[in-house]
């Protein structure tokens, strides 16, 4: 199972937000291309990285941040925010970036969806936020009244190459990941899927590799990694 240690950036800085309250978040004292580094030097291969700044204004604010992490370190990188255009998807694949997350304008607008997945062959991931088993979009501060299932089954046929499920409520809460609502999602989708959202401990992604679900392909590690409550060294042995 793959490890995607996760680095938001939120005003040049590595933060975390909770419950994905822009208005809750908590700021780490390392920058993004220091946090990528000790991500390199502990062995991970995979890294999560969401362009906060972009989630909120539509634009690709932190691309030459990225860009650095990607010139700088041999690591597979997923890259979500701010993806609204045909045009910033090909500035992250250009980067180098090994895929593209699209998460709201995909669920506004599945024609773009399943236009960048034909244009951006095996680059775009999908990513599905849910609250209560509902969508949220622009931020998760737009609560949509359309089912996580429902609508993974009108896209499942478009060619996305990743699902990254986050459950809301969970995220940088460190109460566990919801892997009950997972599992569903992972039995109706037609390409892997990652989970997200409220690792808290070792114990957490150690039963993720036990569910043994062959299309759950890895799990996002982001707030306990920041808290201390999981070590790197540690971490990295379960790679």
């Amino acid at each position: 199972m793959k490890i995607f240690p996760a680095i938001d950036i939120k005003d040049k800085k590595c933060v975390r937000l909770v419950k994905g309250d822009f208005d809750n978040k908590i700021e780490y004292n390392v920058s993004p291309i220091d946090q990528a580094a000790r991500y390199k030097d502990h062995g991970f291969k995979n890294l999560h990285v969401v362009d906060l700044d972009g989630a909120l204004t539509g634009k690709t604010v932190n691309l030459n941040i990225i860009r650095e992490i990607v010139g700088k370190y041999d690591l597979k990188i997923e890259v979500g925010g701010g993806l609204r255009t045909l045009d910033s998807i090909k500035n992250y694949v250009d980067a180098g970036v090994e895929k593209v997350i699209l998460g709201s304008v995909a669920i506004k607008n599945k024609e773009f969806l399943k236009e960048a997945c034909i244009k951006f062959n095996n680059k775009i991931a999908l990513g599905l936020d849910a609250k209560d088993g509902n969508l949220s979009v622009s931020g998760w501060k737009e609560n949509l009244n359309i089912k996580t299932v429902d609508f993974l089954n009108e896209v499942n046929e478009f060619g996305i190459s990743r699902l990254i499920f986050t459950d809301i409520n969970r995220d940088g809460t460190k109460v566990s990941p919801n892997f009950e609502e997972t599992i569903k999602i992972a039995s109706i989708s037609k390409c892997p899927v990652i989970i997200s959202g409220g690792v808290s401990s070792l114990q957490d992604v150690k039963k993720a590799k036990e569910l043994g679900n062959k299309n759950i392909e890895g799990i996002i590690v982001g707030k306990a990694i920041y808290d201390g409550d999981i070590k790197l060294d540690e971490l990295a042995k379960e790679i």
